[in-house]
């Protein structure tokens, strides 16, 4: 079995624990520093004075600038925070066990299998604290055990068979989400349209709360198993040989990427693409160690998304745009490039 020499050098490179932490310590300040641009840009004007008047407490909360500011805009761009680094970091995941750089949880149809079971949840009237968030989980986790039954085969699974299937998937649940949203006389299915697209506008502070912790325990155990993911990447015959246990590993990791998907789905609808931009770009920029690729990559996805968040609702001001357009523009054309692009160093996962 050959091995790739780009990617046996990078398991070889050293990488201290100090340049995880630096360059990802960077990440986050970029990414505050992001947010606090995005939380001036909108409709109605925000200045920095009276932010800090805010702030300082020399204007009360109830002022009409607090209000857009903590109460619309502030929410908002946290949830892009947080659902940008979901699906950055379960890219990066994805495409490190099938080994395919164009693996995605929005071309895999994880996506719209957790949209699927979010629309189930709210047509079988579960609320938005606890049944819909289970119920997203629950048909992304669907979504993933019908990608791999179907398209793996007996020696094992080959990557582009289960990218194939991951497809045919996504076509199929998007297919039943339109029929419940045209057939079922329910006008919280017909609000879901704009829903479907990715719509961050009904943030709120309640799940927020429940989401950070959640996507704080699953980053961190999904980052125990960065050592493994080299390997894995490098092939899977070296790993078993190094003592990982390949199949355990993949079914863990991929569970867990369910629920980070399916729990941010719930909240923000279809959101594609972010998983296969911005992994390329730090791969590109950082190199393709996951023990930095991992945290550079949901760093980068909730910057990238917060940034496209602030197109989405100022491009066309007073309306707005479903962030779910803005990345579709910038992902399909990158999509394209890829596939040109497939085996060389570029494009290596």
């Amino acid at each position: 079995m050959t091995h790739d020499p780009c990617q046996m050098t990078n398991l070889r490179r050293p990488l201290s624990p100090r340049k995880v932490i630096a360059i990802s310590l960077a990440m986050c300040l970029g990414l505050v520093l992001v947010m606090a641009v995005s939380l001036f840009l909108g409709t109605a004007e925000v200045s920095l004075n009276k932010v800090f008047g805010l702030l300082s407490g020399a204007l009360q909360r109830d002022d009409p600038t607090g209000l857009i500011v903590f109460k619309i805009r502030l929410p908002r761009i946290i949830l892009a925070g947080l659902v940008g680094f979901a699906l950055s970091l379960g890219g990066v995941v994805f495409q490190a066990l099938l080994r395919n750089p164009l693996a995605d949880p929005f071309i895999l149809g994880v996506s719209s299998g957790a949209a699927f079971g979010a629309i189930l949840g709210i047509f079988l009237g579960f609320g938005f604290a606890l049944g819909i968030p289970v119920m997203s989980f629950a048909g992304a986790l669907l979504t993933v055990w019908l990608v791999m039954t179907l398209g793996s085969r007996r020696m094992g699974m080959e990557s582009a068979t289960i990218l194939l299937t991951g497809v045919i998937i996504n076509a199929f649940f998007t297919a039943i989400i339109m029929f419940f949203i045209a057939t079922v006389a329910d006008a919280r299915l017909h609000a879901m349209l704009f829903w479907l697209y990715g719509d961050l506008s009904q943030s709120r502070y309640g799940p927020l709360a429940f989401m950070t912790p959640l996507l704080l325990v699953a980053s961190v155990i999904l980052y125990g198993f960065a050592g493994h993911l080299n390997l894995i990447t490098a092939g899977e015959e070296t790993a078993l040989q190094l003592g990982v246990e390949v199949e355990k590993t993949k079914k863990t990791c991929l569970l867990i990427v369910s629920l980070i998907i399916g729990l941010v789905v719930a909240f923000s609808g279809l959101i594609g693409f972010v998983g296969l931009i911005v992994p390329h770009l730090a791969r590109m920029a950082f190199g393709s160690d996951h023990r930095l690729l991992m945290p550079v990559s949901a760093f980068g996805g909730a910057m990238f998304l917060v940034a496209a968040d602030t197109v989405a609702r100022t491009i066309i001001s007073p309306n707005e745009l479903p962030v779910g357009v803005i990345t579709a523009f910038m992902g399909a054309p990158f999509f394209i490039v890829l596939l040109r692009k497939r085996g060389s160093r570029w494009s290596q996962p």
